[in-house]
């Protein structure tokens, strides 16, 4: 919870997490201290409870999943000049 509460920009991840924890503790007892926690990580990243479901479902639908990190991103232009080199 500390982490989320000191996050400026919330990735996915983080985005995940928070909406994870607030239904997880959605009505628990004994947890009013985290519950204000959560509510208060929401208003400081300037989402409502349902910006919130809207993004983290959009993130899902994109196809996150959890501890699987995204395919690392092919750098130039794809052209292969390898024919090319030798005329």
């Amino acid at each position: 919870m500390d982490r989320l509460l000191a996050t400026e920009a919330p990735v996915d991840a983080d985005l995940v997490e928070l909406g994870r924890l607030l239904m997880r503790y959605e009505g628990f007892p004994g947890a009013s201290d985290l519950q204000d926690d959560l509510h208060k990580t929401l208003r400081l990243w300037g989402l409502s409870l349902e910006q919130l479901h809207q993004r983290t479902r959009a993130i899902w639908a994109a196809g996150y999943r959890p501890g699987v990190e995204a395919a690392p991103q092919a750098v130039g232009s794809g052209f292969d000049t390898s024919d090319q080199d030798n005329p």
